[in-house]
């Protein structure tokens, strides 16, 4: 059974989630009562925004990490753990024995919370179950037990899916994606993390009056504040300090380049969010529907990747910003221990900052500074676990790259929830059980708190609905 079930994981996976995705959408549509042509349409539509999206980012990654690698070479970053980027994590997890079953234990997880009521997200993004994936291999590695990487890979998809359900309302308002949430672990923990943060920028005179959302920039500085001009402006900073003119003519022409493309990147990327949106908004009605007819008083939310959101205009400016920003942080924080150098998933900082900046409300400057205190600390997450997140690649199969000996990630190696697990599994057995337990009354306390919430709000609309 276990040989068929990682067969059928192992296929799914290399199909990717572009094929996989459309195909989901399309069943998931039909069940919600769509006709066959509408829930199709929807499905290639989505596939359609996605490969967009990834192009983009594509564009994205092909510019900023060259850059950064001079960067790091300006600043004389000589630090020996290497970022080898989300792909290479993926691709580590899939390959691992807990990533060749977590599709279907992924699927059972989410089911059991829906007919629980213990979640009110529905995660359609199978292909980013790797992220939990990832967790119990790394667990398994460490303890040497595959039941308990079995078990945090679990509870770990579970925080994951309750973390979504908090940040939903957020995600919903500010990214106007109405029956959305974002049960992605390249974001969630740090959406979560960001709302003690607002609470604190909130109370910071002068930081809690400063409007440095897109449209407050744009209005005070006009041409040069909209999005295509914002994204130009920091291409040509970051392309100064990567390619400082030790070579005019060459260097000339790559920050051009890379000005050009990160303002080509904030201009096409909320357009390809756009796409995949006419997809999934008749799915997001239909669903809205068939939860008011057969589940009355509940609420469902779409679990998608926060791949939608990264083309607003905040998330991308607020990225683009944290990539020096964040080199200067694992220069600065080398002497106080941090070994990681940042490379390949500078690309992806976008999905780190996603619900952050829904959280903050555009605010950009907030948004980089919540975003540097968080990736600042995770760094120090990534350097801890790269001893065991190298066992995990070498035994899934990863080649090491010429002089690399100890590899981590930005995007998952310093995330905190990795740095959760890894700490409990440093304790063995009781470590990683007590963990699951607090996982488990996580998810619980967050069912009780949202649904006292709705019963309060739902309070709250009666008299007026009475006098209508």
């Amino acid at each position: 059974m276990q040989e068929i079930l990682a067969a059928i994981s192992q296929y799914i996976t290399t199909l990717g989630p572009t094929v996989v995705l459309p195909i989901i959408i399309t069943i998931f549509g039909l069940i919600l009562g769509l006709n066959f042509s509408k829930a199709f349409r929807a499905g290639v539509t989505i596939g359609v925004g996605f490969i967009g999206i990834n192009l983009v980012i594509g564009l994205l990654g092909g510019q900023v990490g060259p850059a950064a690698k001079a960067m790091a070479e300006n600043f004389g970053v000589h630090l020996s753990i290497v970022d080898v980027g989300w792909p290479s994590s993926a691709a580590i997890a899939f390959g691992s024995t807990i990533g060749a079953l977590i599709i279907p234990l992924g699927l059972l997880v989410n089911v059991v919370l829906l007919f629980t009521g213990l979640t009110r997200t529905l995660d359609i993004d199978l292909w980013n179950y790797w992220h939990s994936a990832l967790i119990g291999a790394l667990v398994h590695a460490i303890t040497g037990n595959f039941w308990l990487g079995i078990l945090a890979a679990a509870i770990h998809l579970s925080i994951v899916l309750a973390m979504a359900d908090i940040t939903a309302p957020v995600v919903q308002k500010y990214f106007k994606l109405p029956d959305i949430s974002f049960p992605h672990g390249s974001s969630a923990a740090y959406g979560l993390l960001a709302m003690p943060l607002d609470w604190v920028f909130e109370r910071i005179p002068g930081l809690n009056k400063l409007d440095a959302t897109p449209e407050g920039i744009q209005k005070r500085f006009g041409l040069f504040g909209e999005t295509l001009m914002l994204g130009l402006l920091l291409g040509l900073v970051i392309g100064v300090l990567a390619f400082p003119f030790k070579d005019p003519a060459n260097d000339i022409v790559a920050i051009l380049t890379l000005a050009m493309s990160l303002a080509a990147a904030m201009f096409l990327l909320p357009r390809m969010v756009g796409i995949l949106m006419e997809g999934l908004m008749p799915i997001s009605e239909a669903a809205r529907k068939f939860v008011q007819k057969r589940f009355p008083g509940r609420q469902f939310y779409i679990g998608l990747d926060s791949a939608v959101a990264v083309g607003q205009p905040a998330v991308i400016a607020t990225s683009l910003i944290l990539v020096p920003v964040t080199l200067l942080l694992a220069l600065g924080l080398a002497p106080l221990g941090n070994q990681v150098l940042p490379l390949v998933d500078l690309a992806t900082i976008p999905f780190i900052v996603a619900i952050m900046v829904a959280v903050f409300r555009g605010n950009i400057v907030r948004s980089v500074i919540g975003g540097g205190i968080l990736i600042g600390l995770g760094l120090y997450i990534a350097t801890w676990i790269a001893p065991a997140f190298t066992k995990v690649a070498v035994a899934s199969g990863f080649e090491l790259g010429e002089g690399q000996t100890v590899i981590s990630s930005l995007v998952d190696g310093a995330n905190p929830l990795t740095g959760l697990f890894m700490w409990a599994s440093s304790l063995g057995v009781a470590g990683v059980v007590g963990v699951s337990v607090l996982g488990l009354g996580f998810v619980v306390a967050t069912k009780v708190i949202l649904d006292r919430r709705a019963r309060t709000q739902a309070l709250k609309e009666e008299p007026a609905d009475a006098v209508a």
